[in-house]
């Protein structure tokens, strides 16, 4: 994948703060491991990882777990760099329906979203409003 200096920058900064959030994972039920990294305004990482609970609907996924953990920190909506996702046991990541509408949210439409699994060559980066087109917003 070619990126910008700029991007292949972030991209190398995230990727090993999510493979460490990936080792964190609670995931008894589908043993799929997920990490995120996401850069805040000020230069921080917030780790994020699936945490899973055997009624599905009560699973977190790594996206989330970082962008929550960052809001109830004090990080404002809005003031996000990038996100990194990474799994594994796949050889590429993307984030669910449910990630895309909180990241769409939480982050600026134009923040990168590096996506990675165990097969680097085949990652992906998106932006939020790729991710999800037309999306709602108030």
């Amino acid at each position: 994948m070619s990126r910008t200096p700029q991007a292949q920058a972030l991209y190398d900064r995230l990727l090993p703060e999510a493979i460490a959030a990936s080792k964190a994972a609670w995931c008894p039920h589908s043993d799929f491991p997920v990490g995120a990294a996401l850069l805040t305004a000020d230069d921080q990482i917030i780790r994020g990882c699936n945490v899973e609970n055997a009624s599905y609907g009560l699973t977190n996924c790594a996206e989330r777990s970082a962008l929550f953990s960052a809001i109830a920190q004090g990080h404002k909506p809005g003031s996000f760099k990038a996100i990194l996702v990474y799994a594994p046991k796949v050889a590429l990541i993307s984030p669910c329906g449910a990630c895309r509408q909180v990241m769409h949210e939480l982050m600026l439409a134009h923040c990168p979203v590096y996506c990675v699994g165990h097969q680097e060559s085949a990652s992906r980066d998106w932006t939020i409003e790729q991710l999800l087109p037309g999306a709602f917003r108030f």
